[in-house]
C-alpha cells in the first residue's frame, strides 16, 4: 500500500513529501490511520541531525500524533523510537508498535490528543511531578506563548497558583493572558535587567525555563529562596552565565527535564494523566494552526521565527 509521508533524506535539507510503500506490520505492530501530527522543536533537531544523528535515512519524521486503529479506536501515538530510530508519524498511515498506542478518552478531540505525546506530557509532568506546584506557589513561565509554555500556564492556573507568563513579543501578550496568566512580561533578551526588576513584584517560587541563555541567570536572580527552577530547553541559547552565589545562598533547586531520557513506560503514564486532565477541564490546549502535510517545511520555519502561539499541527488524514 502506498502512503504519503514527510521524509528526511539528508540532515539539514528540507523534508520531501512523497509516496512510499507502507511495510506490512510485524508481530506486535499495528497500522494507524493517522489524523494529526504534532510539530515540535525535537522534530526539527532530528531533521538537522542534532537528535538521533545515527537514525536511518531516508525516514519519515514525526514523534507524536493521533489517529484511528481499526476504524474505531482513537489513539495517541508516541515514543518507541518513532521518527528517530524508525519511521515516524508524519504520514497518512503508519506502522507502529502496539505499545506506542494510548486510548483517547471521551471529550478529547484528535487535534488536542495529537499534542499530548511530546508537548502535553512535558507540560503535565514538569508541573505536577518535578515542580509539584501547589496553590501557594508564585510561578513564572518563560516562553509562555509556545506549545509547552502555554500548556504550563493553563495547568498552573487551574491548580490555583499565581502565574505570570513571559514572551518576547508584545503581539503575544493577549494570548498568554488568555491562557490564565495574571501578568505578562514582554521581555526582549537584551533588556533582562528591567525584567529582573519587574519580577520583584512576583518573587517566583517556581520558574519553568525552555529558553536558557541569559534568561536562566535572570530567573535565578529574581527567585525567592528555596525555589524550584525547571529547565526543559535552550531555545534562546545553550550557554549562559549563572549567578552561582545566588543559586546556593538561596538554596534553589534546579531540575532538568529531558523527555528523550525518559522511559516509554513513564511517558505513557504521564500522557494518560494529561489526557484525563484535559477531559476533566484541568487544562486546555490551544492549537495555533493546522497545516497540511505538504507544508511541513513551513511548519519548521514558523518554529524558527517564533511566530507560533500555542501548538502547531499537521493534518495527516486523506
Amino acid at each position: 500500500m502506498q502512503v504519503q509521508a514527510a521524509r528526511l533524506h539528508a540532515h539539514g535539507e528540507p523534508l520531501i513529501v512523497e509516496e512510499i510503500d507502507l511495510p506490512a506490520p510485524s508481530a506486535g505492530e499495528v497500522v494507524v490511520d493517522m489524523a494529526f501530527g504534532g510539530v515540535n522543536p525535537v522534530d526539527r533537531y532530528a531533521a538537522l541531525g542534532r537528535v538521533a544523528p545515527d537514525g536511518p535515512l531516508p525516514r519519515t519524521l514525526g514523534a507524536e500524533g493521533s489517529g484511528v486503529v481499526g476504524g474505531q479506536r482513537r489513539v495517541v501515538v508516541r515514543g518507541h523510537g518513532l521518527g528517530s530510530m524508525r519511521d515516524g508519524l508524519w504520514a497518512t498511515q503508519a506502522v507502529v508498535p502496539a505499545g506506542a498506542l494510548i486510548e483517547v478518552p471521551d471529550g478529547v478531540s484528535l487535534e488536542v490528543a495529537a499534542a499530548m505525546g511530546v508537548a502535553g506530557v512535558t507540560a503535565w509532568r514538569t508541573v505536577t511531578e518535578l515542580a509539584e506546584v501547589t496553590p501557594d506557589d508564585r510561578v513564572l513561565v518563560l516562553g509562555a506563548s509556545g506549545g509547552v509554555g502555554s500548556m504550563i500556564v493553563s495547568i498552573v492556573h487551574h491548580i490555583g497558583a499565581t502565574v505570570w507568563g513571559q514572551t518576547g513579543a508584545a503581539a503575544k501578550e493577549a494570548f498568554v493572558a488568555g491562557r490564565g496568566a495574571e501578568h505578562v512580561c514582554v521581555t526582549p533578551s537584551d533588556d533582562l535587567r528591567a525584567f529582573v526588576v519587574e519580577l520583584a513584584a512576583l518573587r517566583p517560587t517556581v520558574v519553568f525555563d525552555p529558553l536558557g541563555g541569559p534568561f536562566f541567570g535572570a530567573a535565578i536572580e529574581a527567585m525567592a529562596p528555596r525555589g524550584r527552577l525547571i529547565a526543559y530547553g535552550t531555545s534562546a541559547d545553550a550557554t549562559g552565565t549563572v549567578p552561582l552565589q545566588m543559586l546556593y545562598r538561596k538554596s534553589l533547586r534546579v531540575i532538568g527535564y529531558g523527555g528523550l531520557m525518559e522511559t516509554d513506560e513513564a511517558i505513557a503514564v504521564g500522557i494518560i494523566e494529561a489526557l484525563r486532565a484535559v477531559a476533566d477541564g484541568r487544562f486546555e490546549v490551544c492549537i495555533d494552526s493546522v497545516l497540511s502535510l505538504s507544508d511541513v517545511n513551513e511548519a519548521f520555519a514558523r518554529l524558527v521565527d517564533r511566530s507560533v502561539q500555542g501548538k502547531l499541527l499537521l493534518e495527516l488524514g486523506r
